[in-house]
């Protein structure tokens, strides 16, 4: 796969092809994803819309450049306002709509939320998003690292990553520090105006649905919610039908209200 350096690190990306009239759908994975991850629902859905899409690893993650050390408190910020708008402009992606997962759900909230970068998207699709700390979070994450030193779950992430020590821990390490019991969005989201789809699972054991009824209830554009039942931390795989819908039917529907044309330069 081709690489892009965006922030002063090398990230792998794939891109894929649409109809260049219409807006860019560009994925941002979860806290332990890659591209691979993300498995057919990017194909699928810019396939449901026409869309052509991004999907990259950040940096830490997949084929991109190895994490060189522990991730600051603020790392999806710097990743929502550095790394993101670099790569955007390297690869001459303008007015996209974001599909972010967990992690790359609240980057995306952020990034929408930040001017200047709140009045150039068309749209922001997110899953499982993190927008406050909740304790239950950190518990999943503790579940998760025992996995991870008692299990084959090493081996099976390295499939995906250069480094699935270095990268599982640099995940599980930050969100498991005290400093980050602080950490929260919800003052972000006041500043996104563009339209928004949230989705999250009933049985979601990293957050509850406060992170939806936060977005819903901050956000000063359109604002809509998905609530899926037998459905955990992924609507893509748990709930593959009902999640590939609800975000295809979204994006058309910007496309068709006339706010769906985007650019490639």
């Amino acid at each position: 796969m081709p690489y892009a350096t965006a922030a002063g690190h090398s990230l792998e990306y794939q891109r894929i092809d649409g109809d260049p009239v219409k807006p860019v759908l560009v994925f941002l994975h979860e806290g332990l994803g890659s591209i691979g991850q993300w498995r057919d629902f990017p194909v699928r859905l810019t396939a449901a819309t026409g869309c052509p899409g991004l999907v990259y690893a950040r940096y830490g993650f997949g084929q991109s450049d190895v994490l060189a050390g522990p991730r600051p408190f603020d790392f999806m910020h710097q990743e929502a306002r550095v790394a993101l708008p670099e790569l955007l402009a390297v690869l001459g992606i303008a007015r996209p709509i974001l599909v972010g997962h967990s992690d790359g759900a609240s980057i995306a909230l952020i990034h929408a939320g930040t001017p200047p970068w709140s009045d150039s998207l068309r749209g922001v699709a997110v899953m499982a998003p993190h927008v406050l700390f909740e304790d239950m979070n950190t518990d999943a994450i503790r579940a998760a690292r025992q996995a991870f030193e008692t299990t084959d779950l090493p081996q099976r992430l390295g499939k995906y990553h250069r480094d699935a020590a270095r990268t599982f821990y640099g995940w599980a390490d930050v969100w498991c520090s005290p400093a980050f019991r602080q950490w929260n969005i919800e003052d972000i989201l006041t500043g996104i105006r563009c339209p928004v789809l949230a989705i999250q699972g009933h049985q979601d054991a990293y957050g509850t649905m406060a992170h939806l009824d936060s977005i819903a209830a901050r956000v000063r554009g359109p604002c809509e919610l998905l609530k899926l039942e037998d459905c955990a931390h992924t609507p893509f795989r748990e709930q593959p039908a009902k999640t590939l819908e609800a975000v295809a039917r979204f994006v058309n529907r910007l496309c068709a209200a006339g706010q769906g044309a985007g650019s490639q330069r």
